[in-house]
């Protein structure tokens, strides 16, 4: 079933990539932006429970949807690229199986444990 999930997820990410073809930026801007929402770990300095919020605030797929609409809407291309970088790696993280955080701690995941057992 991961190889399953895996592979939707790669499509989902080929998908961003064809999304952010259609902006303006230079091609360089999506690698270098893609890690970007991993600084939401940062939250994890003030505890498990605001840690896992506010990755989980960075790395939900349904958010990112909503952030590239509200752009698509708006016809600002900034929000857009918001919207797909969010997307991008939140469906990149998917396919490496880090999931969103179970406030039981970083290494728990709603696909499971991540790490060393």
């Amino acid at each position: 079933m991961k190889a399953v999930v895996s592979l939707e997820n790669l499509g989902l990410f080929i998908l961003s990539i064809y999304l952010f073809s259609l902006l303006e930026f230079s091609w360089w801007w999506f690698p270098a932006l893609l890690l970007l929402p991993d600084l939401s770990m940062l939250g994890y300095a003030c505890g498990n429970k605001f840690g896992a919020i506010v990755y989980n605030l960075f790395h939900h797929q349904g958010l990112a949807i909503l952030v590239y609409l509200s752009g698509v809407y708006f016809e600002n291309e900034f929000i857009q690229l918001v919207g797909i970088i969010l997307f991008a790696h939140s469906v990149m993280d998917r396919i490496f199986g880090y999931g969103l955080k179970h406030f039981a701690g970083f290494h728990d995941t709603h696909l499971g444990r991540i790490g060393k057992k």
